[in-house]
């Protein structure tokens, strides 16, 4: 703790030390604040900068979005700004509901009065309180209530809305935990008791009627959402889209057709796209397959596509996605927001202002525009393709498509597929030798299926391993060639078969094939525990091991009808082909 405060003083001394010419810089172009208070009118809202100014250094005050006026403190680098809230707030210094602000949320200054130097310097950062060895409760003291209006003046004024301007004040009590009946733009004595609870929860006389002033305040907490991320309407001429984006999240960066990028400022992790192409039915459907390959879309969620439009939803891995496109005369139109998890009462906010907000304007994003990006096969158009956490090899057993495989390969995996498009359930795994047996989600047709050799092997006799050595890089299995060094392993274990054969990793979990086409076993990993094998050494389940496995599934394996020939390369090649299934474990 020393050590933390001692860092913590001479990084505010470094602060105050600065040049103010050097500190205005820094906190105009990098600089974040914190919003304390937001008040309807400017009175209110110089009182308030006053009041602050009186008990805390560099209070600053904005005209906010809205017609409202904000009170701040700052500006602070972003990772300074989150020790101030910690400090400010565990001193109740600041209400426990500020929160940070960035500069283009903000407009005009009114607080402090100029003076002919408008320079505003960074504020010093509070050092950060040792821990509390307990838990405390917080009592959070309630504002003064705003005497703008009586309650036969607050009346009038109520009378003068309209009905979506009562339906939107009854949607902001609701969000509160205030209303549970229906938005009906009625003030019945639901919406009348809910008010009063309203009132009292935030320090004003309960009456049932709510102020100009009151209004504006609960408009302003329903808001606070979108206010805190800058939501702002954002028009892209080149995309053909104007609608309101978090803009104090999300920048734009760069085109890369048929998306326009926007990511996130501050190390957040946030992202949004704007989509934007021409096209048909087919190129809608090509993009909703597409779409669901990328990271930022995780594989859990709701999918919806109908005839000329989809949704996506996709959580995990830390995020939330969610997407949508329409198809419009020969126009395929939408975006996608990505939002980190933990965050679903904002987000469902942001979304739905985004989604309100949409507009279609004319022209769609030029193909041609961002050429020059950087190209990859793990990229498309900017974005990073999800990517298996493990893929080995493995090879249909039956006419229903059902594999053998290692064990290895299914170990924690939140989806299992068969070359990438069919998903498979584990129907046995067998740990202590290594084995594991998948059944498709659907049935499958394989071109061939092992048949395992009825006799035994002979030592030194040439084999093959059908495998994805590259974990699938190359679309295809190869074929690798070695000989049978030993009947047994190195500990005597005569289940397992020593091949004399340079394997990689993506190649375990394939058949080991005779010359004649008959399976002798299964390729194990080259990893056995903590020991790695040396090179050209391998080992292999035999035959009857892997047949015990698939009887212990209750399925029945095939005997190699008896040939003594020698298959063709061509022939050897279909057949490995026609059997070989690339296995791969997904997060």
């Amino acid at each position: 703790m020393k050590n933390l405060l001692a860092s913590l003083a001479l990084t505010v001394m470094a602060v105050l030390m600065l040049p103010a010419a050097a500190l205005a810089q820094q906190g105009s172009e990098d600089g974040v604040w914190i919003q304390v208070a937001a008040r309807p009118s400017l009175r209110e809202a110089k009182a308030e900068a006053q009041t602050y100014a009186s008990r805390l250094p560099d209070v600053s005050g904005f005209a906010l979005n809205g017609g409202w006026y904000g009170v701040l403190i700052g500006p602070y680098t972003r990772t300074d700004a989150d020790r101030v809230l910690q400090v400010y707030r565990a001193e109740r210094q600041i209400p426990r509901d500020s929160f940070i602000a960035f500069p283009s949320n903000l407009r005009n200054q009114f607080w402090p009065v100029s003076t002919g130097d408008t320079t505003v310097a960074p504020a010093p950062v509070p050092a950060v309180p040792a821990a509390p060895e307990a838990e405390t409760t917080e009592v959070v003291v309630p504002q003064s209530p705003i005497a703008d209006e009586t309650r036969a003046e607050a009346q009038r004024s109520e009378r003068a809305l309209n009905r979506d301007e009562k339906k939107l004040l009854q949607i902001a009590l609701q969000a509160g935990g205030f209303y549970t009946a229906a938005i009906d733009g009625s003030f019945g004595r639901g919406t009348r008791a809910s008010m009063s609870n309203w009132q009292s929860a935030n320090g004003f006389t309960p009456t049932g009627v709510l102020t100009t002033a009151q209004r504006a305040a609960l408009i302003a907490e329903y808001n606070k959402p979108l206010t805190s991320v800058g939501m702002a309407r954002v028009t892209d001429r080149k995309a053909g889209i104007a609608m309101d984006i978090p803009a104090g999240v999300v920048d734009f960066a760069r085109y890369e057709p048929p998306f326009a990028h926007y990511d996130a400022k501050d190390g957040q992790r946030a992202q949004l796209l704007l989509i934007s192409q021409p096209g048909s039915q087919r190129t809608l459907y090509g993009l909703y397959d597409i779409l669901q390959t990328l990271e930022i879309i995780p594989l859990e969620g709701e999918r919806n596509r109908k005839k000329n439009s989809f949704e996506i939803e996709g959580r995990g891995n830390g995020i939330v996605s969610y997407t949508q496109a329409t198809l419009d005369n020969g126009e395929i139109k939408g975006f996608t927001l990505v939002w980190p998890t933990g965050d679903e009462a904002r987000r469902a906010r942001i979304l739905t202002s985004m989604k309100a907000s949409f507009t279609r304007l004319d022209g769609v994003l030029d193909p041609a525009e961002g050429a020059g990006a950087v190209q990859s096969i793990d990229l498309v158009a900017g974005l990073q393709v999800r990517k298996p956490r493990m893929s080995r090899t493995g090879f249909f057993v039956d006419v229903a498509g059902n594999v053998m495989t290692t064990s290895d390969a299914v170990q924690n995996c939140t989806r299992i597929t068969l070359d990438h498009d069919y998903q498979a359930e584990v129907l046995n795994d067998d740990k202590a030798n290594g084995l594991a047996v998948l059944r498709p989600a659907q049935t499958l047709a394989p071109m061939a299926v092992a048949e395992f050799t009825t006799s035994s092997p002979r030592l030194q006799s040439e084999i093959a391993v059908s495998g994805y050595s590259y974990e699938g890089l190359l679309g295809a299995p190869t074929l690798t060639w070695g000989r049978l060094a030993d009947v047994k392993s190195l500990d005597g274990n005569t289940g397992i078969a020593r091949l004399a054969l340079a394997a990689q990793p993506g190649d375990a979990g394939g058949p080991v094939l005779d010359a004649s086409g008959a399976v002798l076993g299964m390729l194990l990993p080259q990893e056995i525990g903590d020991r790695q094998l040396p090179g050209g050494v391998s080992f292999a389940a035999n035959a009857a091991a892997v047949q015990s496995a698939l009887e212990g599934a209750g399925l029945s394996p095939s005997g190699h009808t008896a040939n003594d020939g020698t298959l063709p390369p061509a022939a050897m090649n279909k057949l490995a082909n026609g059997m070989t299934v690339l296995v791969s474990c997904w997060d």
